[in-house]
């Protein structure tokens, strides 16, 4: 199994490196890795006490955020490594203050995980939600350095729990502890024999919450909304955006705010184009004056999604249409109803929202018609969702507490 999983590694380097030929995502993981080594030979002292902290993406380090700025307040000397996997992680957060060093994490290769460990000499790891990187966990048990994973979730569907994942059971008894978000993933690791397990909960409903008090002042999705009914849609794909088009196109009254997952100039102008028949302005491109006499507001930059939430009566969540949902929990912050498609049974979050009749799956244009009118037509029912929503949040919330008590 170790010698399968190291050529599957190198065969997905192999194509990655194809791909960076015409691919710039593909071409930012290959260069954000070039000379790595000596890049933190360079900029980490030996007189260091770096705790590591590996997040695989953007949404994982927004998992792992409040535990690093947690920590850093607890302990003002030490000195944060944050790395990610992901180009979509890292370009965004490459400037994130609350580290003091921001790496792309080396292939996990046997030499690789040497190497860094070696340089790093990191006094403590944690891993957030589902990075479990074999060479990696390895050099840490090895070198008996502290090793937690926070925030994670475990299904019976997992490696960890098929006849042939021995290797990586075996991996998950290199954790001090792992930090796991609910009872179901608890009593999955005991099914096979890992007790080092803490049921904390998710980081993410304390990220959300302060999210909510710290919001960002956006005078053009101020002026946009005004004092009317507003749909904020976040993190959308063009399967959704067809949807969002056809039901903005049949209901005129209403305000829109688009704001896509992919934010390329390519697809922003396919959103353009689907909603050319509508008054449509671009969020980096209008006075207030204009967006206030529009329909429908396209947000085309990154990092004020989370503080468009609060402008808005409902939102659409993005991503149901294709591999899963992404984060309803920045819109359930400010008490907004939710719907999304109909991928979104991975998310324990989603699952509960909608048990709450706090959120909403929609299969088509149809069931996402239905659930608006009944939200802009049942003033009852919009204030019970939006209460249960609010609610869920805020009920959540305590587990970067758990997880610093546990790693202290």
């Amino acid at each position: 199994m170790i010698i399968l999983y190291s050529i599957l590694l190198r065969i997905y380097f192999v194509l990655i490196l194809i791909a960076s030929i015409s691919n710039d995502k593909a071409k930012k993981w290959i260069s954000g890795r070039r000379s790595i080594f000596k890049r933190l030979r360079a900029q980490i002292s030996d007189a260091d006490d770096v705790i590591w902290f590996h997040c695989a993406s953007l949404g994982e380090f927004e998992q792992g955020r409040p535990v690093i700025e947690a920590y850093k307040k607890q302990h003002p000397s030490s000195k944060i490594l944050l790395t990610f996997f992901s180009p979509s992680g890292y370009e965004i957060r490459k400037n994130y203050e609350g580290a003091d060093y921001i790496f792309y994490l080396p292939l996990d290769t046997y030499f690789n995980a040497k190497r860094f460990i070696q340089i790093v000499r990191p006094k403590a790891a944690v891993f957030v939600k589902y990075e479990f990187w074999y060479y990696y966990l390895q050099a840490l048990h090895r070198n008996s350095i502290p090793t937690y994973v926070i925030s994670a979730i475990f299904r019976p569907n997992q490696i960890f729990f098929r006849w042939y994942g021995g290797m990586f059971r075996r991996i998950l008894r290199n954790y001090r502890q792992l930090f796991v978000q609910n009872q179901q993933s608890c009593d999955l690791l005991r099914s096979i024999g890992v007790t080092n397990v803490t049921i904390s909960g998710d980081t993410r409903f304390d990220r959300v919450a302060d999210i909510a008090r710290n919001v960002k002042d956006l005078p053009i999705v101020g002026s946009f909304v005004g004092d009317n009914f507003a749909l904020i849609a976040g993190s959308t794909w063009p399967d959704d955006e067809t949807i969002l088009a056809e039901y903005a196109a049949a209901n005129p009254s209403l305000k829109m705010v688009v704001a896509p997952h992919e934010i390329g100039e390519g697809h922003i102008q396919d959103i353009l184009a689907k909603f050319r028949a509508l008054k449509t302005v671009r969020y980096t491109q209008a006075s207030p004056e204009e967006a206030a006499n529009a329909q429908i507001l396209v947000v085309d930059t990154i990092g004020i999604l989370s503080s468009v939430y609060r402008h808005g009566k409902v939102a659409y969540i993005g991503g149901g249409f294709g591999v899963g949902i992404h984060n309803t929990l920045e819109a359930a912050t400010f008490g907004l109803p939710i719907v999304f498609g109909p991928n979104y049974h991975k998310f324990q979050e989603a699952k509960d929202l909608v048990g709450l009749k706090a959120a909403f799956s929609i299969e088509n244009y149809v069931q996402f018609n239905d659930v608006m009118g009944l939200l802009t037509k049942n003033s009852q029912a919009l204030h019970q969702s939006s209460k249960a929503a609010k609610e869920y949040v805020t009920s959540h919330i305590g587990a970067t507490q758990t997880i610093i008590q546990g790693i202290m």
